[in-house]
């Protein structure tokens, strides 16, 4: 047969078979960056019930489950973005989803701490192995002037599990056990898997930049003023959200409105991050962080008020906690715009330096959280409005530093 071209005058009435699998692989992207954001997060909503099946203080359970996956995480994500480069992304995507669905049958079938430990590694290594991959990925896959939508949609999927991680793990707990709580998490991982390799179409890998190249951003006095703020905001936030059970009980909420506080919590999160990136758009990154630092000093500082003098003011409570988790999430978009202001060359690299960032701070208020537990919740969000505090001086010290738009 000899080779015909035919053309028509008509536009395409919509997307073709190569798009649409295109769109249809950026949902299932999404769903799986769901899944990753639902590990990471769903754990604090059952730290009560781990501390208690493996005899151990909720403090510890919460540094071995939270600190330990955060950390891993963050450290892990630049190592394995260089030493994967070169993968083809499908191969890459479903065995980081079935690493992590592994992981999580581990930690769900785990005896013993030691155990825990190891599985929330592994489980950070899918993780980190994910996420980044999957956001450029779904660019690759669409048309140019789609790309910021399937990015979007990805993105989504992390923010929606941010918002109801912890809330669905709260449930699961309450009403299955933590144990097949994190058994669903495995089989999701699974499932998205599979959707994947069915679905995804074969893309190969990229050049391999080395680690030192990558890392070489950190040298700027612009990006090292960024990154530390996040580490400070997210460890202000979750020095008391990582042990949300304990820190609404001190507060008088009875175990029946934890959830509905949790969801609050979760839709302040979800209204904090969309309200931020059009306010940043708008107004720029400093007048929008330094809002969201004094909410959450003030919403941290009130709720140690409260928590101090034993009241029972539930209506309170969950406006604060709904401010809580809006000035907890704006911080996300302009901190982002920040660093590509700063580094526009380096702009995948830099959010994804952000994103470890985010982790260490996750980590590092879960510590500081653990080692303050003791003394009371009061000190626990005490703790965590002087971070937030920290975090306001910092932004004002540092909004000012600038690197040459030409770097």
């Amino acid at each position: 047969m000899s080779n015909v071209s035919i053309k028509s005058d008509r536009a395409p009435v919509g997307p073709g078979p190569a798009e649409q699998k295109g769109l249809s692989s950026t949902l299932v992207l999404a769903l799986g960056t769901f899944a990753v954001g639902t590990d990471a997060f769903v754990v604090a909503g059952f730290l009560p019930s781990i501390a208690a099946d493996l005899q151990v203080s909720v403090a510890v359970a919460g540094q071995a489950s939270v600190t330990v996956f955060a950390a891993a995480y963050a450290v892990l994500s630049p190592v394995l973005a260089t030493a994967t480069a070169r993968l083809p992304r499908r191969a890459l995507l479903v065995t980081a989803l079935i690493v992590l669905g592994l992981a999580n049958l581990c930690s769900a079938l785990a005896p013993n701490l030691p155990v825990l430990i190891i599985s929330r590694i592994l489980a950070a290594v899918g993780a980190a192995a994910y996420t980044p991959s999957a956001g450029a990925v779904s660019a690759a896959l669409v048309r140019p002037e789609l790309r910021a939508r399937a990015l979007a949609v990805v993105i989504g999927g992390l923010t929606v599990a941010t918002a109801l991680g912890v809330p669905l793990g709260n449930l699961a707990s309450h009403w299955l056990g933590w144990r097949t709580a994190l058994g669903i998490v495995a089989a999701l991982c699974v499932l998205v898997a599979v959707g994947l390799r069915l679905i995804m179409p074969a893309l190969p890998g990229n050049a391999r930049v080395p680690l030192r190249t990558r890392l070489a951003v950190l040298r700027r006095p612009a990006v090292l003023a960024v990154l530390p703020l996040t580490i400070l905001g997210m460890g202000a936030c979750y020095t008391a959200y990582a042990y949300s059970v304990p820190a609404l009980r001190s507060v008088h909420i009875p175990d029946s409105a934890h959830l509905l506080m949790l969801f609050l919590y979760g839709l302040g999160a979800v209204l904090g991050n969309i309200a931020a990136g059009y306010a940043t758009d708008r107004w720029g990154s400093r007048p929008v962080l330094t809002l969201g630092y004094v909410a959450m000093t003030a919403s941290l500082g009130l709720l140690a008020w409260l928590s101090a003098n034993d009241a029972s003011l539930v209506t309170v409570v969950g406006l604060l906690v709904l401010m809580w988790g809006a000035s907890s999430w704006c911080q996300t978009p302009p901190q982002q715009h920040r660093l590509i202001e700063v580094a526009p060359h380096e702009a995948p690299l830099v959010v994804s330096l952000n994103s470890s960032s985010i982790y260490l701070g996750i980590g590092l208020g879960t510590v500081l959280g653990g080692i303050a537990l003791p003394s009371g919740m009061t000190a626990v969000y005490g703790l965590g409005a002087a971070l937030a505090l920290a975090a306001l001086l910092f932004l004002q010290l540092t909004a000012r530093t600038k690197t040459p738009a030409a770097d």
